[in-house]
């Protein structure tokens, strides 16, 4: 028997753009529901939202998302994080976190993340990994990436 943690991440109608995303990065299969596929009338402002989605890579990446059914974005200020005198000073309540064998692979996904991202940390070596970076993705989603220390 085993037991995995997958990160569901929760949208506000943009969990198919961060799905597509997400897949054109880190590679895989993307599978989605809308609430309209589950039986929403379609005239619903929620029928196109997403129920269930998920990536799936080969690799053993995968994450799940989906769209709060009447909700807008939360109101108040957004979730910050920051590198400041070698330490995380964040309000985020958690980060995800991408570690692979090598910095060629883990950079390459680097630079396909990246794009429209804060970066919080530049992806290079750090004193406790070979390669090391973070950032927050165009989806307000916190990244760590890294490399494995050998």
């Amino acid at each position: 028997m085993s037991v995995n943690a997958v990160a569901h991440l929760n949208f506000h109608g943009q969990a198919r753009q961060a799905l597509e995303f997400y897949q054109s990065v880190f590679g895989g299969q993307v599978t989605v529901a809308t609430y309209g596929d589950f039986g929403m009338p379609p005239t619903s402002p929620d029928a196109a939202k997403v129920v269930f989605g998920q990536v799936i890579g080969d690799d053993g990446f995968r994450v799940m998302a989906y769209d709060v059914p009447g909700a807008d974005a939360p109101s108040g200020p957004a979730p910050t994080t920051r590198r400041e005198n070698g330490t995380t000073v964040t309000t985020d309540r958690f980060f995800l976190s991408v570690r692979g064998d090598g910095a060629e692979q883990v950079g390459a996904l680097w630079e396909k993340l990246v794009a429209g991202a804060t970066i919080i940390e530049p992806f290079g070596p750090a004193a406790w990994a070979p390669a090391f970076g973070m950032l927050t993705d165009r989806f307000g989603v916190t990244w760590i990436l890294d490399v494995a220390a050998g």
